[in-house]
C-alpha cells in the first residue's frame, strides 16, 4: 500500500464491517494493564466495575479477558453480553440475567452502559449478584459511576480507565492503516480527544470518502465537525459567527475549542483563565438548555 491511502489490511469478507469491531483487540496482551492481569471470572475474583469516558477500551478489555479465560468457543455460552442502553429494564434482570446465572456454572455477565439501567433494574441486579456470586461474576461497564446505586457499586472492584495517550492511539491507527502523513495522524489524535473509537470511525469515514485520494488533515477536520479557526481580527466577529453557524457547526463545539485554546495560551494569567472559564461555563449551560447558538457565541466573543 502506497501513499497516504488507508484501506484496511484485510478487505475481503469483512469489507463492510465497522472498523471499530473489525479491529477490536482480541487478546488481553493487547489491552490489559498490570492492574488487570490478576482479574478473572474465577470464583476467587471480585465483581468488576470498569468506568470512565467512551473509547478508552473498557468493553474490549472485558471481552478479551473473557476470551482468554473461556476460549473463543466456550465464551459464546459462558458469557452473557448485555447493552444496558437497549436492555435497561427490570424485566431483563429478572428473566435474561437471572436465568443465565442460574443455569450456567462458572460464567460471567458483562453489562455495557450499565449506568443507563433504571434504579429498579439495578436493585434487582444487586439481589441477583448476591444470590449467584458463587458461580457467576458480573462486570458493569459504565461512563458515569455516580449513576450506579451505592449497594451495587460497593459490591464491585472499580477499575478506572484513563483516556488513551497519543502514542497508544498513533500506534493503533498505524496498525489499522498505513498513513505516511504525520499531520493526518496528529489531526486524528487531536479531534478524537483520547477516544480511540472515535478516531477509528473518523478514519474509516475518511477512507470511504477518499478511497482514490490522499487523505489530508482538512478532510479529518470536516468529518469530525471541528470548527476551523480562520478568524483572527475580532472586529469581524459577527460575520464570523454568522458564517460558522450557517455552515452548520455546533455551538458547543466552538465553545469547546475556544476553551481548549484558552487553556493552552501561555500569555494568559491564571486569574484571566479563571474569569474566562466562568464565561465558558455559563455559555455552555445556556447552549445545553436550548438557547440560540448565534446569540450565545456573540455574547461569549464580545464579553
Amino acid at each position: 500500500m502506497s501513499n497516504n491511502q488507508p484501506p484496511p489490511k484485510k478487505a475481503t469478507s469483512t469489507e463492510n464491517q465497522p472498523w471499530i469491531e473489525k479491529y477490536r483487540p482480541r487478546e488481553t496482551v493487547n489491552v490489559l494493564k498490570k492492574t488487570l492481569e490478576s482479574v478473572s471470572f474465577a470464583n476467587q475474583s471480585p465483581h468488576a466495575d470498569t468506568l470512565n469516558q467512551t473509547g478508552t477500551g473498557k468493553t474490549s478489555t472485558i471481552l478479551a479477558l473473557a476470551r482468554d479465560i473461556y476460549g473463543p468457543e466456550a465464551m459464546k455460552t459462558r458469557v452473557l453480553e448485555l447493552n444496558a442502553s437497549d436492555e435497561r429494564g427490570i424485566d431483563i434482570v429478572r428473566e435474561k440475567v437471572k436465568n443465565f446465572a442460574r443455569v450456567t456454572v462458572s460464567s460471567g455477565v458483562s453489562s455495557d452502559e450499565a449506568d443507563s439501567m433504571t434504579m429498579d433494574a439495578q436493585s434487582a441486579l444487586r439481589r441477583t449478584m448476591e444470590t449467584y456470586s458463587k458461580m457467576t461474576r458480573f462486570c458493569l461497564i459504565c461512563n458515569y459511576v455516580s449513576r450506579i446505586i451505592e449497594p451495587l457499586a460497593s459490591r464491585c472492584s472499580k477499575f478506572r480507565f484513563k483516556p488513551l495517550d497519543n502514542t497508544s492511539i498513533k500506534s493503533r491507527l498505524m496498525e489499522i492503516a498505513e498513513l505516511s502523513d504525520l499531520q493526518t495522524i496528529d489531526m486524528l489524535i487531536t479531534v478524537s480527544e483520547g477516544d480511540l473509537r472515535k478516531a477509528i470511525m473518523y478514519l474509516q469515514s475518511a477512507y470511504r470518502l477518499h478511497q482514490d485520494e490522499v487523505i489530508q488533515p482538512d478532510a479529518i477536520v470536516e468529518i469530525a465537525g471541528v470548527v476551523p479557526f480562520r478568524v483572527k481580527d475580532f472586529y469581524v466577529i459577527q460575520q464570523a459567527v454568522q458564517r460558522v453557524t450557517r455552515e452548520g457547526y455546533s455551538g458547543t463545539q466552538v465553545v469547546s475549542q475556544l476553551h481548549d485554546r484558552m487553556l493552552s495560551d501561555v500569555e494568559l494569567t491564571c486569574a484571566q483563565k479563571a474569569r474566562m472559564s466562568e464565561s465558558f461555563g455559563a455559555i455552555d449551560k445556556a447552549l445545553v438548555d436550548g438557547s440560540d447558538e448565534q446569540m450565545q457565541l456573540l455574547k461569549l466573543l464580545i464579553s
